[in-house]
């Protein structure tokens, strides 16, 4: 069986094949990029894959079994690159196509959600047999500022007390290979969320005892928040999504205690204290 995955060298596709390579279980892994240089680390046969440019994908995906399609990081531009690529493999003979979608993307009011809705759209009406990972937060999203709330001595958001049920990227790339892996996934759409939810004000506080000094949270109005993240430098219109995911969050668009991800991957989700500590290790 030949596995292809798109986005291979971002953060979770890079995940994704190395757990794939340790499981040695003589599938055949490919790597779809836009740079063969940029894959040239990942230790498998690498394709050059452009959602922009059609024909790569129609040569990227010849001979392609299953196809892990991870979501594209262009927001604006995802729903047209997504369908490129299903047509194609459409086009290929694909047998099976794995998609990295968005947590409760069906009735979600994160903004995100509608260019997840338009491909999970694409997919079904491909024909391809399919499996949908509805992938909830990445706790590295918040985890990921750890450094500079240290600097700065403080958390910030507008989450207010909405619980997050966050999971680490190797906690989502584990489930990918379970489903890429495993039988009886076809047909299936999955919430994958963390077990154990958390708040920002539970995320701030488990910073301070791990780092040793009070790291408050600061809960801000959305326009603020915005404000701030653009003054630390992030470009105004992210700034804002930012600060609107947020705000999604607080009124519970970030929550779900249905443990999917946990059972799918036969292991706990990595628990907030283990991602903080890991955080707190690349500051240092």
């Amino acid at each position: 069986m030949t596995i292809a995955i798109t986005g291979s060298t971002g953060q979770l596709g890079r995940l994704v094949i190395q757990q794939l390579v340790a499981r040695n279980t003589g599938t055949q892994v490919v790597a779809l990029a836009r740079s063969l240089e940029k894959a040239a680390d990942l230790g498998v046969a690498a394709r050059v894959a452009d959602y922009e440019q059609p024909d790569t994908l129609d040569a990227a995906l010849a001979g392609v079994d299953t196809l892990l399609l991870i979501s594209s990081n262009e927001i604006g531009k995802r729903a047209s690159q997504h369908a490129a690529v299903v047509s194609a493999a459409s086009r290929a003979g694909v047998k099976r196509l794995v998609y990295t979608s968005l947590l409760n993307a069906d009735t979600s009011p994160i903004d995100l959600a509608e260019e997840h809705r338009a491909t999970e759209a694409a997919i079904q009406a491909s024909g391809i047999p399919f499996t949908i990972l509805r992938n909830g937060w990445y706790t590295e999203n918040y985890t990921g500022s750890i450094g500079g709330a240290l600097a700065g001595g403080a958390i910030m958001g507008s989450a207010g007390d909405g619980r997050v049920s966050g999971a680490t990227r190797e906690d989502f790339a584990a489930a990918a290979v379970a489903v890429l892996l495993g039988t009886g996934h076809l047909g299936k759409t999955y919430e994958l969320a963390g077990d154990h939810a958390f708040t920002l004000r539970e995320l701030a506080a488990e910073l301070s005892k791990q780092a040793g000094k009070d790291i408050p949270y600061r809960d801000l109005a959305a326009a603020d928040y915005a404000a701030a993240l653009a003054g630390f430098g992030v470009p105004e219109g992210i700034a804002r999504a930012i600060a609107g995911w947020d705000v999604d969050a607080s009124v519970g668009a970030l929550y779900d205690n249905g443990e999917q991800l946990s059972r799918l991957i036969g292991r706990p989700t990595t628990p907030l204290s283990t991602a903080v500590a890991a955080a707190l290790r690349d500051t240092r």
